[in-house]
């Protein structure tokens, strides 16, 4: 006999039921794929965990290196041998060759033994010394002479690569010396600039007297070219002496320091007459003279160190009615002694100090943070400089020996001050929060702030679903509770169909249809809301007056299809009133009257377009949840509510709604989600602006825009690379937060209405 189960339905008793005989074998069967099906389940759930996990994991492990402190790693201390004291040091991109400039000349040695590779005593210096060097590193340079007298010189390695092996040749390219002095001062303070109109150098030729020698090279068609050679003797109102000169590369300002602790400001935009712009109070306390001087990459920030050890960096800053002036921006870490040596990167706002106790200290101009201190030993350092890759250290003291530093620093400009916090930039009056990735020089500062991309994706989202929830939960709470089933079953997959729209489809129409449109349309575009809503509420009144026999003709719930050419013809009234406004009461142009009544310019692609676009996007998502929430709450509830007595609006509102508050809660929030991380509406409908600015009329740039319009041109493994990875992590957790809280706050509104 077969073995079988008895299925008794329920209610019934044994010997009225029918009896249904069910193999065991067929039980067995969907036991086992009930059991299939729930591990399959079960797995799939864990695996999309574990891959949610490990896209979190791949984007930590990207971001990781941007907050990795630096390091640097001592390659040990040579002896080279040198006739005098070191006055400038020097080294090549590869750190192989070591140039040291002495009073005799320039020496070159090896950087791994200190072996001595050449000597290039200077040509004509007819009894002269060297005396001081206008700074190495910067292509030409000028040496000054004991004589009053200034030789040109640079620098030029060859690279060859004989039998694969690199091969690295120095040679010391130096012109024909000028007289700057004629009295023969010793030029001991030197600078110089290769300036667009011709090099220009500067001499200090006594405490207060700086000679400003100007070479203006007239090149021809035909014929040679003619040079033209001016020499002004400027004396300067110092308190002291000067200790410190140094020229911007555009030559158009001259600062010196002082043994007084001033900075005098020189302005030479008009080099045949030269004026003092501005003194300033430069050093750590008031009397504490200036020992070192020197600007960073791109001449536009000047650092200063003091016979204290404090280091500063300043920059000329537009002052409101009074021109420029020199504002300090940071005072970095200080040094136990007098800063005797600055060395600017080559690649970067870094750059190192040195004091005479033998303590070097890297630091970084952008976010103002010292982020390395060594130690070079107790004697005391004469010179150092930073490898041109940014990638080593050298020092070298009076003695002759040299140290060597292999930096690791690969994101000196990321700190959580410059990534969220507001920096003051060059060129900026005040500190600012800005987003510029890259730029058109070599000697660009990048800004990083991510501030103004989680505003723009907070302004997008705003205003999205400001347009998008009203009409979505509105919309819902019609359709599920007074639309007639027929209508709503047409209404409901038309809008759910809606989100089928590709968002790049969206984008396309928002930035270049809907944008222009917007922007003829904006006055009456404001009045559509006030007007539309007073020919409604008109609409409803005179609905009360019509004969009882045609309104019994209209089915119940269908009502608003009459509404349809109320809502167009309001949307028409209110286009003509716009510009009828904007002819009589904003001088025929409302963006002149917002620019000039407001201050407030209009974008073409703004938050408007946005928010109508973006919305557009959003509502299907929050109209589905809600109107599935509202139509599942129990029919009990509604009927007891009119059997009390209660109308079908305040059952809705006070019953159904406050009982579906959980589910329309969450559809808000998927609502909320769905515009924080929209990508191609927000990166075609608006101009990609990284601006703080809550107006309505202005753009924006979000995070998701950001990452889609920068990560392909970002070099792999870089700066900008990480940080973009550092924004989608972002977006990650706000995302998570925003979630986690919403699923708290559903359950807090379930556990209060379950009791209904």
């Amino acid at each position: 006999m077969e073995d079988s189960t008895k299925v008794v339905a329920p209610g019934e008793s044994l010997q009225a039921a029918r009896q249904v005989i069910v193999p065991r074998e067929k039980i067995a069967r969907r036991l086992l794929l009930d059991r299939l099906a729930r591990w399959v389940v079960t797995l799939g759930g864990a695996a999309i965990i574990v891959c949610i996990l490990a896209i979190l994991f791949v984007i930590a492990a990207e971001v990781y290196p941007l907050f990795r402190k630096p390091t640097a790693v001592p390659m040990g201390a040579i002896t080279m041998s040198l006739d005098s004291a070191t006055l400038a040091v020097g080294v090549d991109e590869y750190r192989e060759i070591v140039y040291v400039v002495t009073a005799s000349g320039v020496h070159f040695a090896s950087v791994k033994d200190g072996t001595s590779l050449t000597s290039n005593r200077l040509q004509g210096l007819r009894g002269a010394t060297v005396v001081g060097t206008s700074g190495l590193g910067r292509g030409q340079f000028m040496l000054g002479l004991s004589d009053g007298r200034a030789i040109p010189a640079e620098i030029s390695f060859s690279v060859t690569f004989p039998e694969g092996r690199r091969h690295i040749e120095a040679e010391l390219v130096a012109g024909d010396p000028i007289v700057v002095d004629p009295q023969r001062h010793p030029l001991v303070q030197l600078a110089y600039a290769s300036t667009p109109n011709g090099p220009m150098t500067a001499a200090a030729v006594g405490p207060k007297a700086i000679i400003l020698v100007t070479v203006k090279e007239t090149k021809t068609l035909i014929g040679p070219s003619t040079k033209e050679e001016s020499r002004e003797r400027l004396t300067l109102p110092v308190e002291g002496e000067i200790t410190q000169i140094i020229l911007d590369g555009r030559g158009e300002d001259l600062f010196a320091g002082t043994s007084s602790g001033q900075v005098i400001r020189v302005d030479l935009r008009n080099p045949n007459e030269p004026k003092v712009a501005g003194i300033t109070a430069a050093t750590i306390r008031p009397g504490i003279g200036v020992s070192t001087m020197g600007f960073l990459i791109g001449d536009r920030t000047m650092v200063v160190g003091d016979t204290m050890g404090g280091v500063s960096s300043w920059q000329l800053v537009q002052a409101d009615g009074e021109g420029q002036r020199l504002a300090k921006i940071h005072d970095f870490l200080a040094h136990t002694g007098p800063v005797v040596a600055f060395a600017p990167s080559r690649r970067d706002k870094g750059f190192t100090t040195a004091d005479a106790s033998g303590i070097i200290r890297i630091h970084y101009g952008t976010t103002g943070k010292t982020l390395l201190t060594l130690q070079a030993g107790k004697e005391g350092l004469s010179a150092a400089t930073f490898a041109p890759k940014a990638d080593g250290v050298i020092t070298v003291n009076a003695k002759g020996d040299l140290s060597h530093w292999i930096v690791e620093n690969p994101h000196p400009e990321i700190s959580w001050g410059s990534l969220f916090g507001k920096v003051w930039y060059e060129g900026y009056p005040a500190p600012a929060y800005v987003w510029q990735s890259t730029g058109g020089t070599d000697d660009f500062e990048g800004k990083f702030s991510l501030t103004p991309l989680i505003f723009g994706t907070i302004k997008g989202t705003f205003y999205a679903l400001l347009i998008a929830i009203p009409l979505a939960l509105l919309g819902a709470l019609y359709t599920s509770q007074f639309m007639h089933p027929t209508l709503r079953g047409i209404v409901k997959p038309t809008v759910e169909i809606m989100a089928a729209l590709p968002s790049v489809v969206l984008g396309f129409l928002a930035g270049l249809w809907l944008a222009p449109l917007v922007e003829k349309i904006v006055p009456g575009l404001f009045l559509m809301p006030i007007i539309t809503t007073l020919l409604i509420l008109i609409a409803v009144f005179c609905w009360r007056f019509v004969p009882i026999g045609v309104r019994r003709r209209v089915k119940a719930g269908t009502e608003v299809a009459l509404l349809i050419p109320i809502v167009i013809l309001g949307g028409w009234i209110s286009f003509q009133l716009g510009w009828a406004v904007e002819r009589m009461l904003l001088s025929g142009d409302y963006r002149g009257w917002l620019l000039n009544l407001l201050g407030l310019t209009y974008d073409q692609r703004n938050s408007l377009v946005v928010g109508i676009a973006m919305g557009f996007a959003v509502i299907p998502i929050i109209f589905t949840i809600a109107e599935d929430s509202l139509s599942n709450v129990p029919q009990h509830l509604a009927a007891g509510s009119l059997a009390l007595g209660a109308t079908r609006w305040q059952t809705a509102l006070r019953v159904v709604l406050p009982t579906a508050s959980p589910g329309i809660f969450s559809a808000i929030m998927i609502g909320f989600g769905r515009a924080v991380g929209e990508t191609m509406i927000v990166l075609m409908a608006t101009g990609n602006t990284p601006v703080m600015d809550w107006s309505t009329f202005n753009g924006f740039r979000a995070l998701s825009a950001n990452i889609a319009v920068e990560l392909p041109e970002a070099p792999e493994g870089g700066t900008l690379f990480r940080i973009l990875f550092l924004a989608a992590l972002l977006l990650f957790v706000m995302t998570f937060i925003v979630n986690t809280l919403a699923e708290l706050v559903r359950l807090k509104l379930r556990q209060r209405y379950r009791a209904l």
